[in-house]
């Protein structure tokens, strides 16, 4: 996965560096506006983790010490990803934070990568932009059935995108998305729908993505 066209670079954030107190690095997140940011060594190198400023706010509103060091609230410290690492590894590992630390091969800090880059990244793969109809196909997921619903398609049309939805949650439905290119017109859409459900691949949702230009 080429990560480094997504990731916004070291040189580009705000951080804070680990030797900071929690009233520095409060300031430094109340200026930026970021609700959380990297901690970093004092060489600006090693990821340490993050630290939140709704951490630091509930430590300060308790009577806590805001000179105590900043790694004292520090959180993530694990949530990190390397430049070459799959889009599995990435997808699994960001879930609910904003961001994920982003490493290079000598496990120094990159960057991060924020979750409206990977959707946007999700988005581009969708081929909103270059796509006419999303079929949302079922299938039993049995091998094969991608193969020969991809063939079924490819008589009337070439494929701008598919992506295959449900696996692991239920043993017997898979929901296979494929979105046609761009000037696909609906008299081809229809004959592909007539065509797939023929073969017991039954469409179950059809968006016509030209209808909201």
């Amino acid at each position: 996965m080429l990560l480094k066209t997504m990731v916004y670079k070291k040189r580009d954030l705000t951080t804070v560096k680990e030797t900071a107190t929690l009233a520095e690095a409060l300031e430094i997140l109340e200026d930026s506006g970021y609700r959380c940011v990297p901690i970093l060594d004092e060489n600006e190198k090693i990821f340490r983790g993050n630290i939140y400023k709704m951490h630091i706010y509930r430590h300060k509103a308790n009577g806590g010490d805001m000179n105590l060091p900043v790694t004292h609230l520090l959180k993530n410290a694990t949530k990190f990803i390397y430049v070459n690492s799959s889009f599995f590894k990435v997808f699994f590992t960001i879930k609910e934070l904003p961001y994920i630390a982003v490493l290079n091969e000598n496990n120094e800090f990159y960057g991060i990568l924020t979750h409206s880059s990977l959707l946007n990244m999700l988005s581009q793969s969708w081929s909103v932009d270059q796509g006419s109809y999303v079929l949302t196909i079922a299938s039993t997921g049995k091998q094969g059935d991608l193969a020969a619903i991809s063939k079924i398609i490819a008589k009337y049309s070439s494929i701008a995108s598919c992506i295959t939805l449900d696996i692991g949650k239920d043993e017997f439905i898979r929901r296979t998305l494929i979105t046609l290119p761009a000037k696909t017109d609906k008299v081809v859409c229809d004959k592909i729908i007539s065509h797939l459900e023929s073969k017991n691949f039954k469409v179950v949702e059809l968006e016509d993505l030209t209808a909201a230009e």
